[in-house]
């Protein structure tokens, strides 16, 4: 039977300012001697730095309770770890585990990153801003419940991980925070993610697998995503642009989209290598997003974005660093007040995005909504309310796919874009 501890058993450690970092390390010590057990942090306020789990451990939060971590960066443990698939050092991340089995954070509680002076000095760091919640090469691992608010930068981040299950959480980081995304599940196998609600200032929801920088690429696959909330962000569920592991079978159903500046994306370039493919994306509404669906095999932003390779329109050699978008399912979609274009696919004339399916869709344009770039790429004209523009596609189908207000050409296309519209 798991053993319960509660961390005012600790709280003799608690220092004069009711800082309570000594007595959550003392607790997990105590777990791990006995092999496992439960940790309860009951209603208050406990004031503490990052918090490392061990394996067989729960951390629970009952109602009322928050664990809120300071702001004394220079306090903060510097550890090894990877970022955009790239190692690299970083501030411990406040909930940390690492190469453990069996670790849960639930409760009704509140966590809360206390991040508004990362966000404004971490240019200024000696080392990353830690993510809220990493779990790294870990197997097991469960959250359910929790309040997530104001992440130093990307919030739940499972890194390496097998057989994961993210329930009925809610995140709230302030829109124009940096980086600080949703859940980003990164190199990982046997993921579900469902009745959450995600409101960032950069993706809701990303799906990551390392760059061709990343020293072992491991693929990202059987991700289900199902029954959440996105709000604001750069994108709902996005794809990428760090995929060199590969990313597949992944399921995306009964969500809704609200005022992201884009919906489902999908982004990769040259040199990446991997492939993006056996990708469903079902019942989704989207109210008021930029672009509803966007695959771009050009996107420039990080490291090497402004180098001939990335921009260039002319075709390359098919190599290992080639990467693919294949076989992608997308049906019964709602879209309403999309502002930009109802659609962004442009694949790479040596190996053109394919075998896409676009089925009982319905996207309504703004009539008032303000030019702007539907993908993040180079030499690309604003537009307002545009249909879809399609270049180096192939086997590209729109099936029952009505497009309502749009100004100018329902579907732009040219001779590199093969589309049957049915």
């Amino acid at each position: 039977m798991q053993t319960t501890f509660y961390i005012h058993e600790f709280e003799e450690l608690v220092t004069e300012d009711r800082n309570w970092t000594e007595a959550f390390r003392t607790a997990v010590l105590k777990i791990r001697e006995n092999g496992g057990g439960k940790l309860i942090i009951p209603s208050g306020t406990f004031f503490t730095r990052s918090i490392q789990l061990t394996s067989n451990m729960e951390l629970h939060l009952e109602s009322g309770a928050v664990l809120h971590f300071t702001d004394d960066i220079e306090n903060y443990e510097i550890i090894d770890i990877e970022f955009e698939g790239v190692p690299m050092k970083m501030h411990m991340p406040c909930i940390y585990a690492k190469g453990e089995v069996n670790v849960a954070v639930t409760g009704y509680g509140t966590i809360n990153g206390n991040g508004s002076r990362w966000w404004k000095d971490f240019r200024q760091l000696q080392a990353a801003r830690p993510y809220l919640i990493c779990f790294f090469e870990c197997s097991r691992v469960r959250m359910s419940e929790v309040h997530l608010v104001n992440s130093p930068a990307w919030t739940v981040h499972p890194a390496y991980c097998k057989d994961v299950s993210i329930q009925g959480i809610s995140i709230k980081n302030p829109s124009d925070s940096p980086n600080t995304d949703g859940i980003d599940p990164d190199s990982c196998q046997n993921v579900r993610i469902a009745d959450c609600l995600i409101d960032v200032g950069d993706d809701c929801i990303a799906i990551k697998s390392g760059t061709e920088e990343t020293p072992v690429k491991v693929p990202c696959e059987n991700i289900t995503i199902t029954g959440c909330n996105m709000i604001h962000g750069h994108g709902g569920v996005v794809i990428g642009s760090e995929m060199s592991g590969c990313i597949r079978n992944v399921t995306v159903s009964n969500c809704t989209f609200q005022d992201t500046d884009r919906g489902i994306r999908l982004k990769t370039r040259r040199h990446r290598g991997g492939a993006m493919e056996r990708l469903t994306f079902t019942n989704i509404v989207m109210d008021r997003v930029l672009c509803p669906f966007i695959f771009n095999m050009y996107y420039f932003c990080g490291k090497n974005g402004k180098e001939q390779y990335v921009w260039d329109k002319e075709p390359y050699p098919v190599d290992h660093g080639t990467p693919m978008i294949r076989d992608i399912l997308i049906s019964n979609i709602i879209v309403n007040d999309a502002q930009v274009s109802a659609g962004f696919i442009y694949g790479l004339p040596e190996r053109p995005v394919e075998n896409i399916t676009f089925s009982n869709c319905q996207i309504r344009m703004s009539k008032d909504g303000e030019p702007g770039q539907a993908a993040m790429m180079g030499h690309m004209e604003p537009t307002r309310a545009a249909g879809f523009f399609i270049r180096n596609a192939k086997n590209i189908t729109m099936r029952d796919v009505i497009i309502e207000q749009a100004e100018g050409p329902v579907f732009d296309t040219d001779t590199t874009a093969q589309v049957s519209i049915l």
